[in-house]
């Protein structure tokens, strides 16, 4: 690595740090210090390039240390082996390194490892879609590299992205208090948009559903072969017809026994094919409470974004249960089904301080009855009262 091609990723990182939205989400921002060493992962689109570039910027203007950015998809870095590469920065004088899309990189895992024992005084940032980088790389990474998941865009994040204000954190299942907002025309207005196209923030952009699609195609064709290389252009097929199943039908399950006839392929590989598609943040598989199986297709199956159903116009309530799943998840509970659909959707568990261990949910429109749940999620709806909670409040969990 020559001081020249050095010099020129400072130029496209300053390109980049040029081109970042003025406003950030409060993930970003609510950040303060951080590890020597961490892997960031999250959903493709969910900002994590943004993220880690705030804060290089950050510690740049205090002072603390003076990192470059670089992807390891970028083709011009190909020709050299990232433990050289990196070597090379650090002796140019930079205390620290971005190395985003790491997976690109070949033998990543065991360069990375060699570089941080190598340079224990310098700061190694990674980031990648999945966390089964951290599980399937060489070295004992996960000793080394702290793991932080970026999740989806809450609706409260969403708010503070539209308007710039940002209100405070609010847990609906611990029921009084005020709430953080009041559910105006256009608050409602907005949970309607965020539905819609607000679960990533490139929304901004325009050609939100363009995006998606393409967010889809990358994820399958691109991603999902580095995690499982013994897939075929079938099993590809497969997971689009999948996708494509999960968007058209009103009942959120998969027929394993059908699936595998149709398709020519063993129900092993096609939990393996699921478990992927999950690790990717695809999909989203909601087992059944105190289902402990190792394979399995779910009680329910959903898309991780539930914003994939308005692009591929799916079901409207498989994308309801699919946003209060997501939510509930990000919010910090653990979502199964229960064992007896009559008495509610969801089972809720938590080990969270001040809030209930677990929670029944029952989840509809506006005039949906709780059966023998805890609380019933109404869409449609304005104010929480008795049992009801309505769904825009699931988004300020965090």
């Amino acid at each position: 690595m020559t001081g020249q091609r050095i010099a020129e990723l400072e130029s496209a990182m300053k390109r980049r740090l040029a081109a970042a939205p003025a406003r950030l989400r409060p993930f970003i921002r609510h950040r303060d210090a951080l590890p020597r060493a961490f892997m960031l992962t999250g959903p493709r689109g969910v900002g994590k390039t943004t993220f880690l570039l705030h804060h290089a910027q950050r510690l740049v203007k205090a002072k603390q240390n003076r990192i470059l950015y670089l992807s390891a998809d970028n083709p011009t870095l190909g020709t050299e082996g990232l433990y050289e590469i990196i070597t090379s920065i650090f002796l140019a004088g930079y205390t620290g390194v971005i190395v985003d899309e790491v997976h690109f990189a070949k033998d990543w895992s065991i360069h990375l490892k060699a570089l941080y024992d190598d340079f224990p005084n310098h700061t190694i940032w990674i980031s990648d879609s999945s966390s089964l980088c951290l599980k399937m790389g060489k070295g004992d990474l996960s000793r080394r590299f702290v793991h932080i998941e970026m999740p989806f865009v809450s609706f409260r994040e969403f708010l503070y992205l539209e308007s710039g204000e940002e209100y405070s954190l609010y847990n609906p299942f611990n029921q009084g208090g005020e709430l953080p907002i009041q559910p105006s025309p256009r608050v409602l207005s907005a949970f309607r948009m965020y539905r819609r196209i607000g679960t990533r923030p490139f929304y901004q952009e325009g050609d939100f559903n363009d995006r998606m699609l393409s967010i889809l195609d990358k994820t399958l064709y691109s991603d999902i072969p580095f995690f499982l290389p013994s897939i075929n252009d079938g099993n590809l097929r497969l997971m689009k017809a999948i996708a494509g199943t999960l968007a058209n039908t009103s009942i959120p399950r998969l027929q394993i026994r059908s699936l595998c006839n149709d398709w020519g392929i063993g129900a092993d590989k096609l939990y393996q094919l699921l478990e992927v598609m999950e690790s990717v943040d695809l999909l989203r598989i909601i087992r059944k409470e105190h289902d402990t199986k190792a394979k399995t297709a779910g009680q329910k199956l959903f898309f991780c974004d539930p914003a994939f159903y308005e692009v591929l116009g799916g079901d409207s309530g498989n994308a309801r249960e699919s946003l209060v799943a997501m939510l509930c998840t990000y919010g910090g509970y653990l979502v199964e089904a229960t064992k007896d659909e009559t008495t509610g959707d969801f089972v809720l568990t938590s080990s969270k301080e001040n809030a209930p261990s677990q929670l029944k949910l029952e989840i509809g429109g506006h005039a949906k009855q709780p059966k023998k749940a805890d609380f019933v999620i109404r869409d449609d709806t304005d104010y929480p009262g008795g049992k009801g909670i309505p769904l825009w409040l699931l988004g300020m969990m965090y």
